[in-house]
């Protein structure tokens, strides 16, 4: 099950209907992520040769904003959902469109299973292989501007103009 949403996402409603599936499938295990947007300052420069980076004043991320690829998402999520059936598992998952303060959440996952174990062992994989693969943009919102959060992004396998 994947859903986007536009904006912060309701978590205690995600998490109902989510363990309302468990139990409807008799399953003993629903195991919970839920990424939430914290404050940062955001840095001018992040030169590796300077223990300490430079901050711009006033420039706090209020939000983190998310462009979503649904085809791909929707692909990507499939394979993940594939292995986890292979697995005796079931994979529930939201993400935010759009913009999301600091505080709320933004992404969504549970593990559904008979048995903790199953959900555990794919629990760090799934999340990991989101943050690195998943066709999703992030970007900073500061002074009401979105800015591509480019140092915090990860370079798409075959994305790009010139892929081979």
């Amino acid at each position: 099950m994947l859903s986007l949403y536009h904006g912060a996402l309701p978590t205690g409603e995600l998490y109902t209907q989510w363990e309302a599936l468990a139990q409807s499938k008799n399953c003993g295990a629903v195991s919970i992520f839920s990424g939430i947007v914290r404050k940062e300052q955001n840095l001018k420069s992040q030169n590796p040769k300077t223990p300490t980076a430079e901050v711009f004043e006033d420039n706090c991320v209020e939000a983190l904003s998310f462009d979503i690829y649904k085809p791909l998402l929707e692909k990507w999520f499939n394979s993940w959902q594939e292995k986890a059936h292979n697995m005796g598992a079931y994979i529930c998952m939201a993400h935010s469109i759009g913009d999301v303060p600091c505080g709320k959440s933004s992404f969504m996952c549970g593990i559904i299973s008979s048995h903790r174990k199953v959900a555990l062992s794919l629990y760090a994989e799934l999340i990991e292989d989101f943050k690195a693969n998943a066709p999703i943009w992030k970007y900073d919102v500061i002074n009401h501007k979105r800015i591509y959060a480019k140092e915090r992004s990860k370079a798409l396998k075959g994305s790009g103009i010139l892929c081979k």
